[in-house]
């Protein structure tokens, strides 16, 4: 018979959650969702890529995608710009919004790392190598 502390996977849900809540306050500031700012994050370090390129960094489809972006251009975060050699390609650009949005999101990780700082730096690295490992086998 299942048992919920047999379940391998109910850790990683309930670390999840609760991931989520912290980050839930300070991206209401900013008037986003977690994978709106994942979204964000990605355009922050490299502007103008692909759709194709952020939903392989992010290891989301683009029926999840799609959804996010258009939010994200509803709210003049982000534009959508087609290749003008071709036209399948389009690229996701910041807006000024988008950009000006970078400077407010700079305490965010901070606060997040918080939870961390009662772990040694060995700890941490472990568990980041753990979890890489664990999502590359998907």
């Amino acid at each position: 018979m299942p048992n919920l502390s047999e379940d391998p996977s109910f850790p990683f849900y309930v670390a999840s959650r609760l991931f989520s809540q912290v980050y839930r306050a300070p991206l209401e500031e900013l008037g986003l969702t977690y994978p709106q700012y994942l979204v964000m994050l990605v355009l922050w370090e490299k502007d103008g890529q692909m759709v194709s390129q952020i939903g392989q960094k992010l290891q989301l489809d683009s029926g999840t995608l799609t959804p996010l972006l258009k939010r994200l251009e509803a709210i003049n975060l982000i534009k959508r710009v087609r290749s003008e050699v071709d036209e399948r390609r389009v690229e996701i650009e910041l807006t000024y919004p988008g950009k000006s949005l970078q400077n407010k999101a700079e305490g965010i990780n901070e606060k997040v790392e918080g939870i961390f700082n009662n772990w040694e730096d060995k700890e941490f690295e472990t568990l980041k190598s753990l979890m890489d490992r664990l999502i590359s086998e998907f």
